[in-house]
């Protein structure tokens, strides 16, 4: 327990540039994510594609701490938002802004943001899952609102378009998220007890 400690502080005091290049990883990271369908065809299960994206934004925020997660996240919408095709399909471009699935990127923010500051409150392994799970709950939210609202107001919707069917359109995706979302959890946790993790301050809280 008291090396496990020890490495955890070794990690978090790291310099700046250390810290940057770990948030640069998850940017990467989230950016392959968003597209691995394309690199893995495999991994689209009954016609739902397997992205990644919420699952490395969860990560970010367990791994890198509430500021740090949310910062790689927002580089990441900025990046895309710029030209560069971070996003899914390989889009990329201020016109994303507009898109009716751009809640979903937006919330990764939050979610990073969300998960992390959990993880620094306590750092159990419930606590990690539990945090995954809500940060995930918050992508859903924001996501699918988001999403509604742009069809109402902005762009063009499909016939038959309602509050409800936005919902629906999101049943599909929610096993693998969620089956997901407790990997990350879970994964996160063994990664601090080998003292990958960064911003946490409150250790002496943690459990075994």
């Amino acid at each position: 327990m008291v090396n496990n400690k020890v490495e955890v502080f070794k990690i978090s005091n790291q310099s700046k540039v250390f810290k940057i290049a770990f948030g640069a990883m998850f940017v990467a990271l989230t950016a392959i994510g968003a597209n691995i369908t394309s690199i893995a065809p495999f991994l689209v299960v009954g016609g739902v594609p397997i992205t990644l994206q919420t699952f490395f934004a969860v990560l970010a925020g367990l791994v890198l701490g509430s500021r740090l997660g949310a910062f790689s996240m927002f580089v990441y919408m900025m990046v895309g938002l710029v030209g560069v095709p971070v996003f899914a399909q390989f889009k990329g471009g201020i016109g994303m802004a507009l898109s009716p699935t751009f809640g979903f990127i937006l919330s990764f923010i939050l979610v990073a943001y969300v998960a992390g500051k959990i993880r620094e409150v306590n750092a159990s392994l419930p606590s990690y899952i539990t945090a995954a799970l809500i940060a995930m709950s918050i992508n859903y939210i924001f996501g699918t609102n988001w999403m509604y609202y742009a069809y109402q107001f902005w762009f063009e919707a499909p016939e038959g378009f309602s509050y409800k069917l936005a919902w629906l359109w999101m049943i599909p995706p929610l096993p693998k998220d969620i089956i997901l979302t407790v990997v990350a959890g879970t994964f996160a946790y063994r990664l601090k007890k080998h003292g990958i993790l960064i911003h946490a301050p409150n250790l002496t809280k943690q459990s075994a």
